[in-house]
């Protein structure tokens, strides 16, 4: 057994040894930091996008955290911390981890038909299952088209409408996106929980993770410090500039579809979600997995989803996203422990297509355990 003196002397060789690899990790991050900042300025400018947060996360740490440009351009209002940006259908992450944790709880079975939880559906619905609802394999007509809610009027007579309309393909024969899907699923957690959709998110993973700014809305709501949402898309005037003018983009998310596109959040906050994740503060690891397993069609071959994640690779090393609105994304790496998250404030911005080029400069770094 080693004596006090001689593990004191130990330790200080280990540091010592292990100080030129501290050295090297910090400052390979540093230039990661420097290129990722530089990189998305350079898009900003490219894209002319008016505002703009990104977080990047490596092993559990935000190792990048940046607020660029203007929440409100005509007001001169800068981009903080603080602003909160809509991540409109990335939100139906939020509700996959929502479905896992009344899996995990016992409380609901992926492969349940809706009709377990759901007594008033059509009879052609009742045999669709959960899975299905959330990989959108399920085969239901779309409650909103390229014109908004479908039926011409109120939510509820939309609701009525696309419950009069035949499905689209049998369940689970092809992959086709829609908002029907995880507006039933927001109607199963309300039924078994026993509270609104809204409310078991904000009890169950934003006061858990740590999001007391992160809310629900639209265009429509009174939200304190949300950006104002641009873009350069023609509005069919006969302005000379119609076609390439700054205007504002006005979106609507319905109450009862908040569960498919309703959040509004920060970066910051966005990263807590995302370590609570990842260090089974929300879900276990095995559910994670499970939520990360694309939906298999019934031909066997993968559909484009998993449980509320697009899945962009399925294979290591994998990578699911969070995607919505044409402007917020968030690509997690698991395997590499790497995370992506940009918000930003103009339709059209598509940050997934640009966040694997930040994601680069980080995926070869020395593990980040050693700096």
């Amino acid at each position: 057994m080693l004596s006090g003196r001689n593990r004191i002397t130990t330790v200080v060789v280990a540091l010592v040894l292990a100080l030129p690899c501290l050295a090297h990790a910090a400052g390979a991050l540093e230039d990661a930091n420097a290129k990722a900042r530089q990189f998305i300025r350079e898009t900003m400018s490219q894209q002319r996008i008016p505002g703009l947060q990104v977080a990047v996360i490596r092993n559990d740490r935000v190792v990048l955290s940046e607020n660029l440009g203007f929440a409100n351009v005509e007001n001169r209002v800068p981009v903080t911390g603080k602003t909160l940006f809509p991540i409109n259908s990335a939100t139906k992450s939020f509700t996959g981890v929502a479905v896992m944790q009344l899996v995990e709880a016992g409380r609901m079975d992926l492969d349940a038909p809706i009709s377990r939880y759901l007594d008033d559906v059509p009879a052609a619905w009742r045999g669709i299952r959960i899975r299905q609802l959330l990989g959108h394999t399920s085969g239901l007509p779309d409650i909103v088209d390229p014109h908004g809610l479908i039926g011409g009027g109120t939510e509820r007579e939309a609701w009525k409408a696309v419950r009069e309309r035949p499905l689209e393909a049998p369940a689970g024969e092809r992959f086709a996106y829609n908002q029907t899907n995880y507006g039933l699923l927001a109607q199963v957690i309300a039924t078994l929980t026993k509270k609104p959709y809204e409310q078991f998110l904000a009890d169950r993973q934003f006061a858990v993770a740590g999001m007391p700014a992160t809310t629900f809305g639209d265009s429509y709501d009174l939200v304190p410090n949300a950006a104002t949402i641009y873009s350069y898309s023609p509005r069919g005037t006969t302005a000379k500039d119609d076609s390439d003018r700054l205007s504002h983009w006005v979106y609507d998310i319905p109450y009862g579809l908040w569960a498919g596109g309703g959040i509004q959040t920060t970066a910051e906050e966005l990263s807590r979600w995302i370590i609570a994740l990842s260090n089974g503060r929300l879900i276990d690891a095995s559910q994670v997995r499970r939520m990360w397993t694309p939906e298999k069609l019934n031909s066997g071959a993968d559909g484009d989803w998993a449980a509320g994640w697009p899945v962009l690779q399925a294979t290591p090393p994998r990578q699911v996203a969070g995607i919505g609105g044409a402007r917020a994304a968030f690509v997690v790496y698991p395997d590499e422990g790497l995370t992506v998250i940009v918000l930003t404030n103009l339709a059209g911005a598509n940050p997934q297509r640009f966040i694997p080029k930040v994601a680069a400069f980080y995926r070869s770094l020395p593990d980040a355990s050693s700096y």
